[in-house]
């Protein structure tokens, strides 16, 4: 089954990792209404004169690094209280979790649009609209309306650029590297496999960076409708040569749907939940973690 915030896009992201942010409470509301990020977006004040924290690392990727610890050791303690830092609208639902980037917040939104925000100030430095997203009246099922990016991007030190996948018209799932200084769109490419409904998958799981590769996880709409096969599937940072995947091996559904996307070992090896298949006599590799090779080859599972 694939499940997602059902319960209205708020997210909470504590000890955020850029300067001068602590805490960010994404507010959205899903609908034609913009989305505001961040009415309750909070510094930490951990003394009486409320002096900013110090500057800690970047936060590239879904919960700080690639085994999605959560963790910011750098930043002060946030026990003595929060304060609204500020707050900025943006054009759409957010779903996914923001990112630092050398001082600004990187947030994709339900528009398929990707911001990026000074992080002092919540005010826009860039932004970059990618793409019409899909009507929830042309899917068969699902609870998001409309449905643009939804799952968490990451940004690759290395080349600079900030990966997202966004479902545009058609319907259709598309990665963008963008850069991450100036939003300019350096190459986009498909990651829908051979033989997959786009109108049945839903891209959720937060990408994920590691040998070379940015990981992206597949699964199904709210609803479980139509046919569609869970999958992990791999694109070249640098944009050129083959996608690579692994495909649950399910007659239907299988989903690799958790928000937190792959974790990665430093052996560069994935690690990735399965939602329950289709059948209900035969294992069929769904309800499972999976362990995979950084091509995607299967190693083991449980």
């Amino acid at each position: 089954m694939d499940h997602h915030a059902r319960h209205g896009p708020q997210l909470i992201l504590n000890a955020f990792a850029v300067a001068a942010v602590a805490t960010l409470a994404f507010a959205a509301c899903v609908g034609p209404a913009a989305t505001q990020i961040s009415p309750t977006a909070a510094i930490a004040s951990p003394n009486p004169a409320g002096q900013s924290p110090a500057v800690a690392t970047d936060w590239p990727v879904y919960h700080g690094n690639p085994a999605r610890t959560g963790m910011a050791s750098a930043f002060p303690s946030l026990g003595s209280g929060l304060t609204q830092a500020w707050s900025s609208t943006l054009d759409g639902a957010v779903y996914g979790e923001p990112l630092g980037v050398a001082g600004h917040v990187i947030v994709a939104t339900e528009n398929d649009t990707v911001y990026s925000l000074d992080s002092a100030t919540g005010a826009v430095t860039w932004h970059q609209h990618l793409g019409t997203p899909v009507a929830l009246s042309s899917l068969p099922c699902g609870d998001i309306d409309p449905l643009g990016i939804t799952s968490t991007p990451v940004y690759d030190p290395a080349s600079g650029s900030v990966f997202v996948v966004a479902e545009v018209t058609g319907p259709a799932h598309t990665m963008f590297a963008l850069d991450a200084s100036t939003g300019a769109v350096r190459w986009s490419r498909s990651v829908d496999l051979a033989g997959h409904d786009p109108t049945t998958h839903q891209q959720r799981a937060a990408l994920a960076l590691g040998n070379g590769y940015v990981y992206v996880g597949f699964g199904g709409l709210a609803g479980d409708c139509g046919q569609y096969r869970g999958a992990v599937v791999g694109v070249p940072t640098s944009g050129a040569g083959a996608t690579i995947s692994y495909q649950v091996p399910v007659a239907r559904e299988g989903a690799v749907w958790a928000t937190g996307g792959p974790v990665i070992d430093s052996a560069g090896n994935l690690y990735v939940s399965i939602g329950n298949g289709s059948s209900t006599t035969t294992y069929d590799g769904s309800d499972s973690v999976v362990e995979l090779s950084p091509t995607l080859a299967l190693l083991s599972r449980f």
